[in-house]
């Protein structure tokens, strides 16, 4: 008979598993690491999870619905999407600082190659933003507050690729140096990153063509 694990424990034991894969990546990572840093033989963690693959997935899930459950609160808003967007930022900005591990173990999956989780860790992880951003959009495009012609997908895209690079720069030592590079060699403070952004989306999203000045007026 082998040990039954408690919820914490199982929680504790997940929560080792995102600390390895963000530290070593998914080939890398040790079984016998997690177990130990969880307090487990490694026997009980096989009786658990069948292999690494399926541990992995379930470290992932937990993180997901991390993220799933701090975006909640923008759900049941109604806002301009300049209020979304501000809302948005502040709860990334939160879970980076709460949850560091997440985003490094998120950006080790985004560099594997040829991945046989490719497909799988893009709808498990990507579904639930995507939906978001992509509705806010549309909404906003309905009641008038940003500009018709664009594509709502392919601009939530674009919207998402941004909020992606802010929570690197935040956890993920190569970005915050990148980051520094650009700003004079300091990490500028979070209430001034949510600023900036927010007037780079409002001139993305509220110019229409005829609004933009070219060279020679064309």
């Amino acid at each position: 008979m082998y040990e039954k694990l408690t919820e914490a424990k199982l929680a504790e034991t997940l929560e080792a598993g995102i600390h390895e894969f963000a530290e070593r990546g998914v080939e890398k990572a040790s079984m016998a690491s997690i177990a130990g840093k969880a307090g487990i033989s490694v026997g009980v963690l096989y009786k658990y999870y069948s292999d690494k693959d399926s541990f992995f997935l379930a470290c992932v899930r937990r993180s997901v619905g991390r993220l799933e459950e701090a975006l909640k609160e923008v759900l049941v808003r109604e806002d301009k999407v300049s209020g979304y967007a501000d809302q948005v930022i502040r709860i990334l900005q939160r879970h980076a600082a709460e949850h560091r591990d997440d985003i490094r173990m998120y950006h080790e999956i985004t560099s594997i190659r040829n991945s046989r989780f490719a497909a799988e860790l893009a709808e498990e992880i990507e579904k639930i933003t995507a939906g978001l951003y992509t509705d806010i959009i549309r909404k906003a495009q309905k009641n008038g507050t940003v500009r018709e012609d664009m594509d709502p997908g392919i601009a939530a895209f674009f919207f998402d690729n941004l909020l992606m690079m802010l929570q690197f720069g935040l956890c993920c030592d190569y970005y915050r140096e990148r980051w520094k590079l650009y700003c004079g060699g300091k990490l500028p403070e979070n209430d001034m990153v949510r600023e900036q952004l927010l007037m780079f989306l409002e001139s993305a999203f509220t110019f229409s063509r005829e609004d933009v000045s070219h060279e020679g007026g064309k």
